[in-house]
């Protein structure tokens, strides 16, 4: 089949657009209000941009009446926000907090969620520096600046699409996840879009390797930050030659 959006009808009884790209994971993105309230959303339209320095993204679509989502007026007011993995122990307030509901509720307790601290985060609250909160039982954790917003135009009654772009500059990582050095999905069991209203929990993994021998390539691939300043200091010393 073949179609074009917004301009041939697909035929089908569902839209089959988001259920093409999966998984998606999941931008569960903590906020703070300049006033001090706290917000927690879900986004699935998430991902890292790149590793040195790390960035990531989500993107958020604005109300039928063109307001931006609480989420987006918070990052761009303060500045910063966190992000915490959605896993499958916490999946029922992952969705708990995709409800739309008022700004002066905290998602948190809605949800039933223990709040932690973030490390580098703070928002300025009536004279006193308030730390952005985390979900405490989220085993990974990102905290972020805010970069930019770049806005999407939408076809009415959507109003615009908000992507979000922020600089990673703290990262948790609960010690309990890790097997052999490495991050074990096993133990995280992070959850992920599909279309529609369906979810997957990722529970097993493969590996490939990339074709060749290249040790810059595999640096690259595997977001090696120690190995991008070595690949610098060998161009630097004439060890090696910029090439791409």
């Amino acid at each position: 089949m073949f179609y074009e959006p917004g301009k041939t009808d697909h035929g089908l009884p569902h839209d089959p657009f988001k259920a093409c790209v999966i998984p998606r994971p999941i931008g569960w993105i903590s906020t703070l209000s300049p006033t001090g309230t706290a917000n927690l959303a879900p986004y699935s339209q998430f991902n890292n941009l790149t590793f040195d320095p790390p960035y990531v993204m989500f993107s958020a679509n604005q109300t039928p009446s063109a307001a931006q989502k609480d989420t987006v007026v918070n990052v761009e007011a303060t500045g910063v926000f966190c992000w915490n993995l959605a896993t499958y122990a916490l999946k029922d307030a992952v969705n708990a907090t995709s409800e739309q509901i008022p700004p002066e509720i905290d998602e948190f307790e809605k949800a039933g969620l223990e709040k932690e601290d973030s490390t580098l985060s703070s928002v300025p609250v009536k004279g006193k520096q308030v730390k952005i909160p985390m979900v405490k039982a989220s085993p990974i954790k990102f905290e972020c600046t805010h970069y930019t917003t770049l806005r999407l135009p939408g076809n009415p009654p959507m109003g615009a699409v908000d992507v979000v772009i922020g600089r990673v500059i703290g990262i948790h990582i609960d010690e309990g996840v890790f097997t052999n050095g490495k991050i074990d999905v096993s133990k995280t069991v992070p959850i992920a879009r599909c279309g529609y209203f369906e979810y997957t929990a990722v529970r097993e993994v493969f590996e490939m390797g990339i074709p060749g021998d290249d040790p810059n390539r595999y640096a690259g691939l595997e977001g090696s930050v120690k190995g991008n300043k070595e690949i610098q200091r060998r161009r630097m010393e004439g060890e090696e030659e910029d090439v791409n």
